[in-house]
């Protein structure tokens, strides 16, 4: 959680800090999650989830493929601490998780708040195709532009 909670300081990833960090880590149909650690301590965090009501990535992918939004998973709570960044560990954790989705049958997929130029610099290096930008309701008074992706084939 210190990890994550300096990520939000510096960076505002999550946009909305939870109120429950550690559910929020794990919260979803959980395929998996792992952790980064640099010289033993923790420095990094991804997720992969089946797709959800309300997923736009897994639903884009989906109509371009001719396949149902099931067919993906969600690459997701992907994190890595600013001392511990330009080590490639974000693209490490990334490549497990494209892995174990794969192994799974299914396609990697994520979204990427529009904001996070950062995120999605290192999406682009690494080969995965923009579908689109979409604007997503989190809540009554608050939309949010995204941008989603699907891990190249």
């Amino acid at each position: 959680m210190r990890v994550l909670a300096e990520v939000h300081r510096l960076d505002g990833y999550p946009v909305n800090w939870p109120a429950q960090p550690g559910a929020w880590l794990s919260q979803g149909p959980l395929l998996g999650s792992w952790v980064a650690e640099l010289d033993g301590c923790p420095v990094g965090h991804v997720g992969l989830s089946r797709s959800g009501e309300g997923d736009a990535a897994p639903a884009l992918w989906s109509e371009r493929n001719g396949t149902t939004p099931g067919a993906a998973a969600v690459v997701g709570r992907l994190f890595v601490a600013p001392g511990a960044r330009g080590h490639g560990i974000g693209a490490l954790l990334i490549g497990r998780a494209v892995a174990e989705a794969r192994r799974h049958g299914l396609h990697p997929v994520l979204d990427v708040v529009a904001s996070d130029t950062a995120a999605a610099a290192l999406y682009e290096r690494l080969g995965w195709e923009l579908l689109a930008t979409v604007e997503q309701r989190w809540s009554p008074r608050q939309t949010v532009s995204v941008r989603c992706y699907a891990a190249p084939l």
